[in-house]
């Protein structure tokens, strides 16, 4: 139905009760109900009204108030995924009586008006289904890298404190919710210290225009695919202070809920990816505390809607996110198509904290560097020594970037030159954390075919790369030995990592 389009309503009770009666008649069914929206489902059409309540952390009590937030609504959203959100218009009661969607007469009231999406499309029933595969989760991570960096800078602002109400917010929230007080009272003690611990961190992240007036509510349910694309939608519109946090807070909602929907590996991947496309490894830093906060916001939220099971479930989670794991840096060498990649994806999300070790490959930071994405390809004019030296100091940067901040990396690259394994061996010496260095070696007949079938991936290396790595000399290698054609390969691989921990 376009603007000017009416039907006429009987009865005229109070509150929202006329606008709700004639949205349902428009959409054809009742609307879905949140404890702040009205949502009203239409063929190809949806229609967004938000209810007039005053709650701690809002208050959309007056008409004015609602068409206000409306309009933010819109404003947050729509650069990120055009054509979703069309616009605001108002329900007016004509002279004759009838409801109209904009045009002359009194406005009672104001919806966002966006287009309608197959409800198989939003990311949490993609999850739920198991249909988040590698390639959608790469094109999830690209997304949100693609979103903050859309986002300018906030200066001036006290991210210590932000978070410090962040944890008394939720805690207060968590009791009124009636969770167990003593696991409560537990979570606000350890995420004060762990938040103490973090000062210079957060202080560093805010200095560095890391903090941005971000989305806010990043979880699955908050992202769906439009136009064959994943993007988010349904920002937090009605705080700005709440909104306004470290761009790695904003993705820990959703390495969160990644974590607990679809396992460690798929968070894992996304938060190698998002690294690889941004270049900000010392996000990580903040990951316990961001994480846990994240979960506790879904224990108090599923606690007041009734799923007890489910608010324990992510409170225990809380209280886990936030129990140190010791760092480590692995480093997987080997020829082109030795399968390091699947070996470092195999062996990262068991490794440091959550969601596990940082995942460093050189063939996405090599196009990160060249301004490209991953799987565009580079002329061989582009692997120069020059070029080749600037990826492995970056890898190498990032590492030590990760390790720094207590997490756990797991570098992916040839490692072909002696000196490049001892830089990194160096790496690990000077955050004195336990190193593991493994060396992949399989038949070139194997590595050729194996390239030869290789589709859609970071790496351009084709046969005649791997027979011209192969005819050089790598000089002695000290770390451990493992044929990448075994079917073994991640059980030794896993052997001589936690040998590495333990020594």
């Amino acid at each position: 139905m376009a603007d000017g389009d009416a039907l006429s309503v009987s009865g005229h009770g109070d509150g929202q009760k006329e606008v709700v009666a004639f949205l349902a008649a428009l959409a054809g069914g009742p609307p879905i109900e949140t404890h702040i929206s009205r949502v009203f489902l239409g063929r190809d059409t949806v229609w967004k009204l938000k209810k007039p309540v005053r709650l701690s952390f809002l208050d959309f009590s007056t008409l004015a108030a609602r068409e206000v937030f409306c309009r933010r609504e819109v404003a947050l959203n729509a650069p990120a995924a055009p054509g979703l959100y069309r616009d605001v218009v108002a329900v007016v009661r004509r002279a004759d009586g009838t409801l109209a969607l904009g045009g002359e007469g009194e406005v009672l009231d104001w919806v966002v008006r966006m287009a309608r999406i197959p409800e198989d499309d939003f990311l949490d029933r993609v999850a739920a289904r198991g249909g988040l595969g590698p390639a959608l989760l790469d094109s999830l991570a690209d997304s949100i890298a693609a979103f903050h960096a859309s986002l300018p800078p906030v200066s001036d602002w006290d991210l210590g404190c932000a978070m410090a109400r962040v944890v008394a917010g939720n805690a207060l929230a968590a009791r009124d919710a009636g969770l167990d007080p003593a696991s409560v009272t537990s979570w606000e003690r350890q995420a004060g210290a762990t938040l103490a611990r973090l000062g210079s961190h957060l202080a560093k992240r805010a200095a560095s225009g890391f903090v941005r007036r971000c989305h806010g509510d990043l979880h699955l349910g908050n992202l769906c695919l439009w136009q064959g694309r994943p993007v988010p939608f349904d920002a937090l519109e009605f705080d700005e202070a709440l909104a306004t946090i470290d761009t790695g807070y904003d993705l820990a909602f959703l390495l969160m809920d990644l974590d607990r929907r679809a396992g460690r590996p798929a968070s894992n991947r996304v938060l190698g990816r998002y690294v690889a496309r941004t270049g900000d490894a010392a996000l990580v830093g903040g990951l316990p505390l961001y994480l846990s906060a994240r979960a506790m916001v879904r224990a108090h939220v599923t606690a007041r809607m009734g799923e007890r099971a489910e608010a324990e479930a992510f409170l225990r989670a809380a209280l886990a996110y936030l129990r140190p794991s010791p760092a480590v840096l692995v480093a997987i060498g080997g020829l082109q198509g030795t399968g390091k990649t699947t070996l470092a994806r195999s062996l990262a999300p068991g490794l440091g904290p959550a969601p596990g070790a940082l995942v460093l490959r050189s063939d996405e930071h090599r196009k990160r560097l060249a301004g490209i994405a991953p799987e565009e390809r580079l002329p061989a004019s582009a692997y120069t020594t020059d070029a080749a030296a600037a990826v492995y100091d970056a890898l190498a940067s990032l590492a030590s970037e990760a390790l720094a901040a207590g997490h756990a990396a797991v570098l992916d690259a040839v490692f072909l030159k002696e000196s490049e394994r001892h830089e990194i061996e160096q790496v690990a010496r000077h955050a004195g954390v336990p190193f593991a260095g493994l060396w992949l070696e399989a038949p070139l007949e194997v590595l050729e075919a194996r390239l030869a079938a290789r589709r859609g991936d970071a790496s351009d290396a084709d046969p005649a790369v791997v027979r011209a790595f192969a005819a050089r000399d790598p000089g002695p290698i000290s770390w451990a030995r493992l044929d990448a054609a075994s079917q073994e390969l991640a059980e030794r691989a896993e052997a001589v990592v936690n040998a590495a921990i333990r020594a």
